[in-house]
């Protein structure tokens, strides 16, 4: 049988808001998580602002670079919504109405509602396919291996679900939790070694406070699930050697 060779993504949040502080981004979160479960792995996330040249620019730079880009924000309805005509340039596609966009927006809003504003989320690349949206009507688009969805992280939950069957992605990646009562210090030493044994598995470590108490989270990440279990083994025997307090694993 023909190994499947690991695939991977970036994220792109594209918004001023994002980078001012005034909206939080928990929209990676999300997608990071459904492309694991594909066997995805998200390689980069970048944050940019809603300038045309910086879309452009990033576009054509992780299109070639990855086996999928994702970006979130921009697709609305007002004047500093400038994703799909910024996707259309980086292509060298014409930016024009999607007859079938335009037909479900027009459906779902009352007679007199279909306004310009909304008219202009069903303006996109010439040929681009829909990513559709159960929430709110509007739909994301593709073209080639860029997949636009919008900023609002209910709506983009609600549409990737309709992505499944067009994502080709390799073997799903795992993970395994294991949560001390500890400091990173305590245990930096005992966790290189047991990475450096292990190069092919991904291991991090994540400080935590939680009721009143300081731990630190150690996260195995890899697509075989053996080897999940031998970094697993490696480090519960320094974790007993040092008597450090186990609070859960998972």
């Amino acid at each position: 049988m023909k190994k499947k060779i690991q695939v991977n993504a970036t994220i792109i949040i594209i918004g001023n808001e994002i980078l001012s502080g005034r909206t939080q981004d928990t929209n990676t979160g999300s997608i990071s998580l459904w492309l694991n479960s594909l066997g995805v792995k998200v390689e980069e996330v970048r944050i940019i602002r809603d300038i045309e040249e910086v879309i452009v620019t990033t576009i054509n730079k992780t299109k070639k670079k990855y086996n999928y880009v994702f970006t979130t924000g921009g697709i609305g309805p007002t004047h500093d919504d400038i994703t799909a005509e910024s996707i259309s340039k980086a292509f060298g596609l014409k930016y024009e109405i999607h007859k079938e966009a335009f037909k479900i927006l027009e459906n779902y809003y009352n007679p007199g509602e279909f306004n310009k504003g909304r008219q202009k989320m069903a303006w996109m690349p010439s040929n681009a396919k829909l990513i559709l949206n159960p929430t709110s009507g509007a739909p994301g688009f593709i073209v080639e291996n860029v997949f636009c969805l919008p900023g609002v992280p209910s709506i983009l939950k609600s549409m990737l679900g309709g992505l499944k069957n067009k994502i080709s992605g390799g073997k799903s990646i795992l993970s395994h939790t294991i949560s001390l009562s500890t400091v990173e210090s305590e245990i930096a030493e005992p966790l290189k070694n047991v990475q450096n044994n292990n190069k092919e598995v991904e291991i991090g470590s994540y400080p935590f406070f939680k009721a009143g108490k300081l731990g630190v989270a150690i996260v195995i990440r890899s697509i075989d699930k053996s080897k999940i279990d031998n970094c697993n083994s490696q480090i519960l025997e320094f974790i007993n050697k040092k008597k450090i307090e186990l609070i859960s694993k998972n």
